[in-house]
């Protein structure tokens, strides 16, 4: 049995791979990360790579891996708390991968593509986090304010922000640089 696969066909089968990678790493990283006392919660773990796979795979594909993976992670291990925080972070990570992955297809791979890219889906993924406690704050009849936005969106994200925009322009670069990504300019 001889089973010729086309172009298309190759290039599906690489992405779905490519994207279970990823989304083991989301399920693994904060098993690193949460090693590291105080700080570990606060970089993000997940973050990363929906970022990447965003990138690499597409937008679909990106955030496919971001909705399903605080899911996942939630009917494995039981973390994150589904409810509100698993459900807000699955939306936002599925911003990240899409308007991540449609802003890198659209612009120029130069670095400040990249980082308008990485920053842009950062800010509209934490807008969209917000909204969505919000929303569950309504059902659940508790509170969101705005401080607690800022709180959680920016403030305690900080070293998780530092990381995002430190790693993944230098990911995205290195894999430009050795022609694992395509480069149009």
């Amino acid at each position: 049995m001889n089973i010729k696969l086309d172009l298309k066909n190759k290039i599906y089968i690489r992405k779905l791979v490519l994207s279970g990678l990823f989304l083991a790493l989301c399920l693994l990283l904060p098993f690193v990360t949460g090693q590291i006392q105080q700080i570990g919660q606060m970089l993000a773990p997940m973050h990363l790579p929906v970022l990447l796979c965003g990138v690499v795979c597409g937008p679909l594909w990106g955030a496919a891996v971001g909705l399903t993976a605080p899911l996942l992670r939630y009917a494995l291990f039981g973390m994150p708390p589904i409810f509100p925080m698993g459900l807000s972070m699955a939306f936002e990570l599925c911003v990240y991968g899409l308007v991540i992955g449609l802003l890198y297809n659209l612009l120029p791979k130069k670095p400040w593509g990249i980082y308008l890219s990485l920053l842009t889906s950062m800010l509209l993924g934490r807008v969209v986090w917000g909204c969505a406690r919000l929303v569950f704050a309504g059902i659940k009849g508790g509170s969101f304010t705005f401080a607690m936005f800022i709180s959680g969106a920016f403030t305690t994200a900080i070293p998780g922000i530092i990381c995002q925009i430190v790693l993944v322009p230098l990911i995205v670069l290195l894999l430009q640089k050795y022609k694992l990504l395509p480069v149009k300019e």
